[in-house]
């Protein structure tokens, strides 16, 4: 007998837990991409900001941003399909699928303004 239908191995995760670990995520990547904390971060802040620093931290926002797109979308997705959603092992996965590429989203913006840094 099955703790709760659909799990294989019994254990009950509330989807609530992935759920907001997505929306921490994607609100770290939010802030330090498009919000300036990456660029203060690594370029420094008002007359000691390095432009050619920013310049860089720039291009990792924008190979980090398809990146969290995809993040993005996995996670919407996961929650929008019925199919999905009623199914607590696939929704777990999804969801913790998009965990992980939001944490690769966060290291291509880290190691791009690791590179930028003066």
């Amino acid at each position: 007998m099955q703790a709760m239908p659909g799990r294989s191995n019994g254990w009950r995760v509330s989807p609530a837990i992935p759920t907001i670990a997505n929306c921490v995520l994607a609100g770290l990547w939010a802030f330090s991409a498009l919000g300036g904390w990456g660029d203060a971060a690594f370029c420094g802040e008002d007359e000691r900001h390095d432009p050619g620093c920013g310049a860089g931290f720039d291009d990792a926002v924008r190979f980090s941003a398809p990146v969290a797109v995809i993040a993005t979308a996995v996670a919407v997705t996961a929650w929008a399909m019925p199919g999905i959603r009623h199914r607590p092992d696939r929704l777990d996965a999804l969801l913790t699928v998009a965990a992980f590429v939001w944490i690769l989203a966060e290291g291509v913006l880290f190691v791009g303004g690791y590179l930028a840094k003066p």
